[in-house]
């Protein structure tokens, strides 16, 4: 009986020996990368992410007490028009800061999709034409935008005198005293509602600038905490740690074979890295790639408007609310304002969770990965200035796998968890 029952044991065993044998055999090999292409990926490994850039215009940006508030402040749906809308409206923390909608849904319909803040301070522009050149810049446009928060600045002044008072004050120094209601209304800014812009116009310009500055340093509690929203590593970045270590196990662990093909068409033949490259799968340059226009919506010019707007915004990195000297400001100092190629030019949002962001481009044309990747495919010119794209005429399968791999790039937030609820 002893004898029979290690011959079964041995059996067992060599049917298990066999069977490892089979699938390490039959499992398709590692693939081989030439040194450029390793460069390449490494490139893009969230493990090549550098140390998030100061951000000289914001003194704040990275105080804690200022991530604190400004945690608060983008939470708080008193900061708009309505009492409803709070910047977590769009940029909801489930849904990776953005808001699964064609359009940006705030006090009214906008006529651009909400972008992702995950990874955005990494970037110099802001906004899909880049019309902000700071994050706390950004921070202010929806405040006093009528379709989106639909506030006011002196609105916003007077909620951090009741509500925010000590945590300001311990930040940017003593508010100023808004007690006159005669010299500092409830309501008042350079905004579209004809009352709220009447009262600013009868305030005495020291009185203004008061309330402006208040506003400003709103925005820059809230960049402090929008600067904390960061990517995880996804299944990609486990590939490629796996493929700089060697570790020929841990690569086939983390891709399929479907998923490596696909990669290997996004750094080669399908030329995806022109605008997508870096950690964050973004130049964060802009580019027209002849997106067709939104249906109902007025022509979109993108950076060709959006240039021009950063250059004269009052709240640019050389105007006199930003922190930094003219000599921090190279982006704007060079920004180049005018051309053809800006016109219809759009800024490449990450790609980093891309699979989770439907729907896709700057209006939400695209519904699904597949219809923008047909798109790039077919390379049809856009309904202004000229595409940069050239027709990739790529197979079905191999579409299939440029969408596989684009889904292996999902992942968690490096975010604490406490950040990502309201406080």
């Amino acid at each position: 009986m002893v004898a029979k029952a290690v011959r079964s044991a041995l059996i067992a065993a060599l049917v298990i020996d066999l069977a490892v044998l089979a699938y390490l055999l039959l499992w398709p090999r590692a693939p081989r990368w030439t040194e450029g292409e390793i460069a390449t990926l490494r490139s893009l490994w969230l493990g090549s992410l550098p140390p998030l850039p100061p951000d000289p215009s914001n003194r704040v940006a990275d105080d804690p007490r200022a991530v604190a508030l400004g945690h608060k402040l983008f939470f708080d749906a008193r900061l708009s028009g309505n009492g409803q809308v709070s910047c977590a409206t769009c940029h909801q923390p489930e849904r990776l800061f953005q808001d699964g909608l064609p359009l940006g849904q705030g006090i009214g319909t906008m006529t651009r999709r909400t972008m992702t803040l995950v990874g955005v301070a990494y970037s110099p522009w802001f906004f899909w034409d880049g019309r902000k050149d700071s994050l706390w810049a950004q921070a202010l446009g929806p405040l006093e935008d009528p379709l989106e928060h639909g506030g006011n600045r002196a609105q916003y002044a007077h909620l951090v005198a009741r509500h925010y008072r000590a945590e300001y004050e311990a930040l940017f120094g003593p508010l100023p005293d808004l007690s006159d209601r005669a010299r500092f209304p409830a309501s008042a800014g350079p905004v579209a509602d004809p009352a709220a812009r009447a009262a600013w116009e009868g305030m005495r310009p020291e009185d203004r600038e008061a309330v402006t500055r208040v506003f400003v340093n709103i925005g820059k509690a809230i960049a402090a905490y929008e600067r904390r929203l960061m990517p995880g590593p996804s299944r990609f970045d486990a590939y490629v740690q796996a493929l700089l270590a060697g570790d020929a196990k841990g690569m086939r662990s983390a891709l399929t074979p479907d998923e490596i093909a696909g990669l290997r068409l996004f750094i080669g033949k399908a030329e995806c890295t022109h605008c997508h490259n870096g950690p964050l799968f973004t130049n964060n340059d802009f580019h027209n790639t002849g997106v067709p226009a939104a249906a109902g919506l007025p022509m979109d010019i993108g950076r060709a408007a959006g240039a021009p707007q950063v250059l004269a915004d009052e709240f640019n990195c050389l105007g006199p609310y930003s922190d930094a000297g003219p000599d921090a400001c190279a982006d704007l100092r060079f920004l180049k304002a005018s051309g053809k190629e800006l016109v219809g030019a759009f800024k490449p949002p990450t790609l980093r969770n891309v699979a989770e962001r439907a729907p896709y481009m700057h209006a939400g044309q695209f519904a699904t990965l597949r219809e923008v990747l047909e798109h790039y495919n077919r390379a049809a010119p856009g309904p202004v200035g000229q595409t940069e794209l050239l027709p990739l005429n790529l197979s079905r399968r191999e579409l299939a796998q440029l969408e596989a791999f684009l889904r292996s790039l999902s992942g968690p937030l490096n975010t604490p968890p406490e950040l990502l609820r309201p406080p």
